[in-house]
């Protein structure tokens, strides 16, 4: 998602508001229902990556970034070192920080709310709040849709995890591409521009290059190496462009 740079302009909650209580929390809840059953395929990649029930739903229920999540797992599956698997779902996850700052000032929550409010902030919910009018309801489409895809993430875990258990390799019923197929369906419509296509593509092919030269989970990190090699490539083509 495309951060802004300059300062939100939010109106006071006694403004016209744009958007209906009722349509804010239609909308919270379609991305929070939608997004949270992907929790299943979680579970049942987390299984056939060999974490136990307690392991994979401790994931979901303190970490709540799915993205980090089937990093870590997939890692592990494919052999990586524990610690390896880490540092690539940590730095995954790191995008959620820079999500904060932005929020932060969106919502402007009371100093006690913050640190629970911390836990909601992923993709999800720092997209329905920015899609908001004003802070009242960024407020309520952030909340609802932390809490929808916080409960419905942490079940759907919970039933993919002993379903996995339940039908006993994954593999061989060809569950274990669950995760990555989720993973790619709720990346691939974030890709909007030719840059954020160029970078996907050319991380792609950093992280498949790499596979057969480099311990498992450490192509995941040598694959963001193509944000900055894009960027810097974009930056040559326009300074090129205004050279002439």
């Amino acid at each position: 998602m495309a951060e802004q740079t300059a300062p939100p302009h939010i109106r006071e909650a006694s403004a016209p508001p744009g958007k209906s209580d009722a349509a804010v929390v239609r909308d919270a809840l379609g991305v929070g229902v939608a997004v949270g059953l992907s929790g299943f395929a979680f579970g049942v990649t987390s299984a056939g990556a060999g974490l136990s029930l307690l392991q994979t739903c401790a994931l979901s229920l303190l970490v709540f970034t799915g993205a980090s999540q089937f990093a870590l797992v997939g890692a592990l599956a494919a052999g990586g070192n524990p610690f390896t698997a880490a540092a690539g779902a940590f730095f995954l996850g790191t995008r959620n920080a820079f999500y904060g700052l932005r929020l932060s000032q969106l919502l402007a929550f009371r100093r006690i709310v913050r640190p629970f409010a911390a836990q909601w902030v992923i993709d999800e919910t720092t997209a329905v709040a920015l899609a908001q009018p004003d802070r009242r309801t960024a407020r309520l489409g952030f909340t609802v849709t932390g809490l929808a895809l916080y409960v419905l993430w942490n079940l759907t875990t919970l039933l993919g995890a002993l379903g996995a258990e339940a039908i006993g390799d994954t593999g061989a019923w060809g569950l274990d591409a669950a995760g990555p197929a989720v993973f790619l369906a709720l990346l691939a419509p974030m890709l909007k521009s030719a840059t954020e296509r160029a970078t996907a593509a050319l991380a792609v092919l950093l992280g498949l290059g790499l596979l057969p030269v480099l311990p498992a989970g450490v192509p995941v990190l040598a694959a963001a190496l193509a944000a900055p090699a894009v960027l810097w490539f974009r930056g040559r083509l326009d300074r090129a462009g205004e050279g002439r």
